[in-house]
């Protein structure tokens, strides 16, 4: 196992700071890079120091879900689409929406056919074109949203209550640089 296979059956707590973590013995991924090193001391494990914790971060946080949202019967996957729906304030094609959620196209096709047949979303031809579609929100959607969003950040603020508000700062610049990087090329690394 590597500290990037941390999933959400594995035992432990969240992430630690360092390699130690916090707290006797450490975070799960502690445990999993200290035993790396007793097999291959030669090796830098500091990537899987970061990789393994922002993986099994979220693994806890697939796991626990999201409760406001379950309550709407909505899973983050359709709160997304709704999502971006309403803070663009316009309608989307499929594929404009699978790009805005970073979902596959068949994900987001899927996802449409429920939330219209719940009332969410609803479609129109293009007039020009037949095969493209164009996806709003309804009224009840809209509605659901707006009800929902404060409701759910307030859970997202009770999760990462344990740091505090400025390292909860530095951890979003760190992790928007981080994830800026992988956007701009990862596409050139897995080649």
């Amino acid at each position: 196992m590597t500290a990037t296979e941390g999933g959400a059956n594995d035992g432990g707590a969240g992430a630690g700071s360092g390699a130690g973590g916090t707290g006797p013995g450490g975070d799960t991924v502690a445990a999993v890079v200290r035993q790396w090193r007793a097999v291959h001391p030669d090796l830098d494990t500091g990537p899987m120091e970061i990789i393994g914790r922002i993986n099994r971060c979220a693994a806890l946080l697939q796991q626990a879900e999201d409760a406001p949202l379950r309550r709407a019967g909505l899973s983050r996957a359709e709160f997304d689409l709704l999502g971006a729906l309403r803070r663009t304030g316009h309608e989307l094609t499929p594929g404009e929406l699978a790009r805005e959620t970073f979902s596959s196209g068949a994900a987001v096709t899927k996802r449409l056919k429920q939330l219209t047949e719940r009332g969410l979303v609803e479609r129109r031809g293009d007039t020009r074109d037949r095969r493209v579609a164009h996806v709003r929100l309804t009224d009840a959607g809209r509605d659901l949203v707006d009800g929902i969003l404060p409701e759910q950040l307030a859970y997202e603020s009770a999760v990462l209550s344990g740091v505090d508000v400025p390292r909860q700062g530095e951890l979003a610049v760190l992790l928007g640089g981080l994830l800026g990087q992988l956007e701009g090329r990862l596409d050139a690394l897995r080649a």
